[in-house]
């Protein structure tokens, strides 16, 4: 089959690579230009990595729906657009230049979480189970039929990295399965299962500025955010520390206190959300809005991470203080 891939982020790694080995003809990878920032390199691109390593033409233009990009993506002639983690969303002007049009692969289990940021927001909500759909592309931002679904369980202490990673893997035989269905499609009966409306929910690109900690949450939300922002943007916390100023940390892990376990040190009282109510050798309680949180590596700021015992042996914070 004759392709263009369409991706620009590590997610999509895995189905060009598979596409790649299995023979199908990919004359050009479209993806998004490099961010130019002042003084900075450009962010590493991996499509663009693996493209060059093949010596596959790359194609990255600002708009891939601009008349120009459009009638050069006509005039290959491809079958299909394999579209994964991209960053555009195609006009159907663009739709057009492939036989088949397009099919997207999504890092949810569509119709739910329809955006830039499934797999965080599944980690946030604190999703028990996850997956991916290809769907056969409209113009609607995540809304064409689905052609095929894979599921897996969310493990307990897993982060929005590690899930996805995972997930990329299981979308290379989705995406195998959802081009045998196009290639003995007759291009005219329907094709997939059109997404239920009623069960949409929004998956919206992540702020840097979300990442700070709101203590007056439930302990266990906190640990979800926290799971959920890494690597990006990841989970803050400011230490007040009286006349010093307030110490920035990055919260890599942390563990709900269970009730028992709070039953049985009798130190503890109830305190306003964001107060130390235990810091010991080993062990940093912080209460929150419903529950208590144990805090299991940090990183200050400038610093490595470590564990919370090296930096509790470092910093000494004291039962009272605030977070």
């Amino acid at each position: 089959m004759k392709i263009i891939m369409m991706g620009t982020g590590p997610f999509a790694v895995p189905t060009f690579e598979a596409l790649l080995s299995d023979g199908h003809e990919i004359p050009l990878l479209v993806t998004r230009p490099p961010v130019q920032s002042k003084g900075k390199q450009p962010p590493p691109n991996p499509m663009r990595e693996v493209a060059q390593s093949r010596a596959i033409p790359v194609f990255d233009p600002p708009s891939v729906n601009s008349p120009e990009v459009v009638a050069e993506l006509q005039a290959v002639g491809a079958d299909l657009l394999v579209v994964c983690d991209y960053g555009q969303i195609l006009a159907p002007a663009a739709l057009e230049t492939a036989r088949w049009g397009g099919i997207n692969l999504h890092g949810s289990l569509l119709p739910k979480y329809r955006g830039a940021a499934p797999v965080q927001w599944c980690v946030y909500q604190g999703d028990l189970e996850s997956g991916v759909s290809v769907i056969h592309m409209t113009p609607r931002l995540d809304g064409g039929p689905i052609l095929v679904q894979r599921r897996l369980l969310v493990a307990p202490d897993e982060t929005a990295g590690e899930l996805e990673q995972r997930l990329s893997r299981l979308g290379v035989d989705a995406v195998r399965e959802a081009l045998t269905m196009l290639a003995h499609w007759d291009g005219k009966s329907t094709l997939g299962m059109v997404q239920d409306p009623t069960q949409v929910s929004k998956a919206p690109r992540l702020a840097k500025s979300q990442g700070q900690i709101d203590w007056q949450q439930a302990a266990q939300q906190i640990r979800n955010q926290i799971r959920a922002f890494q690597p990006w943007p990841g989970s803050f916390i400011l230490w007040q520390r009286g006349a010093e100023q307030p110490l920035r940390l990055i919260v890599l892990a942390a563990q709900v206190v269970s009730a028992d376990e709070i039953a049985l040190d009798g130190n503890i009282a109830a305190a306003a959300p964001g107060t130390v109510v235990r810091a010991d050798k080993s062990c940093l309680w912080v209460q929150t809005g419903d529950g208590v949180l144990a805090l299991n590596r940090v990183q200050p700021a400038g610093k490595r991470d470590m564990d919370i015992a090296e930096f509790l042996r470092g910093y000494s914070p004291r039962p009272g203080q605030r977070f």
